[in-house]
């Protein structure tokens, strides 16, 4: 049951920290202007430490998958 509710806010995180990325040009963000915007400098400490936090929220998104699939063929 622990595991079951982790899943569902890691998985809320996870969107939301996917959808604060800013669009890199390609693909369906120039569909919505994201690709008019130039970028003017390299990417900013804020969107590498986005970046960092993005990676390990899906790091724990995985492992809790692994585990609630662990548990379930266990159980059957």
């Amino acid at each position: 049951m622990g595991f079951s509710i982790a899943l569902i806010v890691f998985s809320f995180l996870m969107a939301l920290l996917v959808l604060m990325h800013k669009g890199k040009g390609g693909g369906l963000s120039d569909m919505f202007g994201g690709g008019m915007q130039s970028s003017v400098g390299g990417s900013s400490v804020a969107e590498r430490n986005l970046d960092r936090l993005t990676v390990v929220v899906g790091l724990i998104w995985f492992a809790i998958v692994v585990v609630l699939g662990l548990l379930m063929k266990l159980q059957s």
